[in-house]
């Protein structure tokens, strides 16, 4: 069984933030084209979303222009979606350009490292909460 050569101008990187899971594709000899599953970027969420998804490109400055990203994300709502492939974005950047992994993690270390923050387990008698319990009465 033979592997499969890898090429050189492709970086895969993924993601994760609660539910969501977010893999994206870096293109070295692009155009600077961004895709958000399928879609430019332009068409994807709001805003506010878009602005996470391009933060780590904005702080890869100049690089960034001449690159293709390609991201599919999948679970999760609109803004762990976001953060998920903002993290994907920025770990497959780190991979190409080691230099920016100090300016990432100045600026925000959640552009590096997984946020593994999860919903706490309920426990017995507390009607659906973490925590809260069913008030006493002894009177």
């Amino acid at each position: 069984m033979s592997k499969a050569k890898k090429n050189p101008n492709v970086i895969h990187a993924s993601g994760k933030r609660k539910t969501a899971i977010a893999r994206a594709t870096i293109l070295k000899n692009g155009t600077g084209r961004i895709l958000v599953n399928g879609l430019a970027l332009d068409h994807y969420g709001s805003e506010f979303t878009r602005m996470r998804i391009l933060e780590p490109l904005l702080l890869a400055g100049v690089q960034a222009g001449k690159l293709d990203v390609s991201v599919k994300i999948s679970g999760g709502g609109l803004t762990g979606q976001a953060d998920a492939a903002r993290l994907a974005i920025g770990r497959a950047l780190v991979e190409l350009d080691a230099k920016l992994k100090p300016v990432f993690l100045e600026y925000d270390r959640q552009l590096l490292v997984a946020d593994v923050r999860r919903k706490e387990v309920s426990k017995p008698n507390s009607l659906g909460a973490a925590r809260s319990k069913k008030q006493k009465s002894y009177r």
